[in-house]
C-alpha cells in the first residue's frame, strides 16, 4: 500500500502544480496594460542604463597609480610594500610599520644602503634602504634585529620603515643603490 499512496501524492502533487501554472499565465494574460507592462512614465524621468559595477580589485593587487617597472611600491594608507619586477608582476606584497615621518607620494631612487645600524629610534636595525628625504629626516626601508615592529613614538621625528627581517633580506636585494621606489597614497 506504500507504493499507492506515494503514486496518489506524486499524482496530487502535479496537478496542483499544473493548476498554480494554469492560473499564473491566466492572470498574466487578463492583466490590464497598466500592470503588466512598465511604462516610460511610471519609471519616472528617463531611466539611464544602469552600468556594470567594477569587478572588485584583487587586495593584493599592485596599486594602478604606482609607476610602470622594476620597483618598491610603498602605500602609505594601506601600510603595504610591493616588490615588483620589469614585467609588472608582484614577486612580493607585505606590510609593514610606517615611521612617524612620511614622504609625499611620488617617484624616488633608493640613494644609499646601510648592512647594520642603530636606527633613530635607538633600536638597532639592519638591511637600512633609504630613498627619500623629508626635512632632516631621512626615510627608508629596515628591519629591526630584535624583530619587533613596534609603533614609532609620534612625538620624535623618525623615517624608518619597519618590516619583519624576512622581508626587509627581500627589499635589501632586490632594492640596490638607483632602483625606482614609488610612493602613493
Amino acid at each position: 500500500m506504500a507504493r499507492g499512496s506515494s503514486g496518489i501524492v506524486a499524482g496530487l502533487t502535479a496537478a496542483a502544480l499544473a493548476a498554480v501554472c494554469f492560473l499564473a499565465y491566466q492572470a498574466s494574460a487578463n492583466a490590464p496594460d497598466s500592470v503588466a507592462v512598465p511604462s516610460a512614465e511610471a519609471s519616472g524621468p528617463k531611466a539611464t542604463p544602469s552600468r556594470k559595477p567594477a569587478a572588485p580589485k584583487a587586495p593584493l593587487a599592485i596599486p594602478e597609480d604606482s609607476d610602470t617597472g622594476a620597483r618598491v611600491v610603498y602605500a602609505l594608507k594601506d601600510r603595504r610594500v610591493w616588490i615588483v619586477d620589469d614585467k609588472e608582476k608582484a614577486l612580493r606584497t607585505f606590510t609593514v610599520m610606517p615611521s612617524s615621518v612620511s614622504p609625499l607620494p611620488g617617484v624616488y631612487r633608493v640613494t644609499s644602503r646601510s648592512g647594520s645600524i642603530k636606527g633613530s629610534d635607538g633600536v638597532l636595525i639592519e638591511h637600512v634602504v633609504r630613498f627619500a628625504d623629508v626635512g632632516d629626516v631621512s626615510v627608508g626601508f629596515s628591519a629591526a634585529q630584535d624583530g619587533s615592529l613596534e609603533s614609532p613614538d609620534p612625538t620624535k621625528k623618525t623615517g624608518g620603515v619597519r618590516m619583519k627581517r624576512a622581508d626587509g633580506n627581500v627589499v635589501w636585494t632586490f632594492a640596490t643603490v638607483g632602483v625606482k621606489v614609488v610612493v602613493v597614497p
